[in-house]
């Protein structure tokens, strides 16, 4: 290609085979490109005597100052009526963004497009980096956002050997408070509900329930275990199964608000009466453990909180390319259900 052929970010790109936003940041020496591919990026432009044109590098690196959080389509339940931690914490996040001056994009993420929707919302300047619940991304997403260095901050723990801003709850800390709590109560035969089982979170969960039960001299009964999708359907599902499992239950640590209301429904059309004859705690302390016809006590997440550093820590690692890993305390909330 001729020295008069690469007057554009456009030639470069072809030529290094990248988005335009790519050789951008590349060029500006951006801490959000791999190196390698920066030094690439930047050899190919010295051979090709390439020098930014200044008013076009300014028209082109314009903020939009949107942030776009990232639901995927193959979560429907996503932000509908029957998912309140996901409508929660995108409040939160909102609220966190305005505060900055950043709007808010809700965008839908086809699963089969592991590049392409980061790459063409980056290359439009329609957004200038993404906010995701790692939990409902495939490992080989967030390792495609992070080879492209899209800018993003996830909620959830963070996939170990990857670098990336993350901001995530104390769940360990969290299964700890709850099966203390229950044993505290003099419960004997504590059940764990959990969340989807491969979920790190739930991972992380079941690790604190079953270190209060070693304290305490206590093994884990594979009979008082159960996981399912955190709907109010599914918990009450997977209480059918824990009951009819460990029919002798006296108590159970759910991993959602919205999953305990559900197990509470089934245990009290059971016969059975809460917290007297089966204890039951929660996780998130959402709006509706508060205001439930049975309070429930859970374990509080702070959401607000965590909005609040999901917007400003990206809006920090957009600024620096520092990588920040968080992790918000949790804390106890004694209600009426156990």
């Amino acid at each position: 290609m001729s020295k008069k052929s690469t007057q554009t970010l456009e030639d470069i790109a072809r030529l290094a085979n990248v988005s335009p936003s790519t050789v951008s940041r590349a060029l500006n020496n951006s801490p959000l490109i791999n190196p390698e591919t920066k030094k690439r990026i930047q050899t190919i432009a010295r051979e090709q005597h390439f020098r930014i044109n200044a008013s076009a590098r300014n028209l082109r690196l314009r903020q939009s100052n949107t942030i776009a959080f990232v639901a995927p389509n193959y979560q429907p339940e996503l932000f509908s009526g029957t998912d309140l931690f996901g409508l929660e914490i995108l409040s939160s996040i909102g609220n966190g963004l305005h505060t900055l001056g950043y709007d808010l994009l809700v965008i839908h993420v086809n699963p089969s497009e592991e590049i392409n929707w980061a790459q063409s919302y980056l290359d439009s300047g329609r957004v200038d980096g993404f906010i995701l619940m790692t939990s409902h991304h495939r490992r080989s997403q967030i390792k495609n956002l992070i080879d492209i260095g899209a800018p993003f901050i996830g909620w959830g723990i963070p996939i170990p050997q990857f670098s990336y801003c993350s901001v995530t709850g104390d769940n360990i800390t969290g299964g700890l408070l709850a099966t203390n709590h229950l044993i505290q109560m003099d419960r004997q035969r504590i059940a764990f509900l959990g969340g989807p089982e491969e979920a790190l979170t739930v991972q992380y969960r079941f690790k604190g329930y079953e270190n209060a039960l070693q304290a305490a001299g206590r093994s884990v009964d594979p009979a008082l275990l159960a996981y399912s999708g955190y709907t109010f359907a599914s918990g009450m599902a997977a209480m059918r199964r824990l009951m009819d499992q460990a029919p002798d239950l006296d108590a159970v640590f759910v991993n959602s608000d919205l999953m305990a209301v559900g197990a509470i429904q089934v245990i009290q059309s059971s016969g059975k009466r809460v917290p007297e004859d089966v204890a039951v705690v929660g996780y998130d302390d959402l709006s509706i453990a508060a205001y439930n016809n049975l309070p429930l006590t859970t374990i509080r997440q702070n959401l607000p909180m965590a909005g609040k550093l999901l917007a400003e820590n990206l809006i920090q690692y957009l600024q620096t390319g520092i990588v920040t890993n968080v992790t918000i305390p949790v804390e106890l909330v004694i209600r009426k259900s156990g």
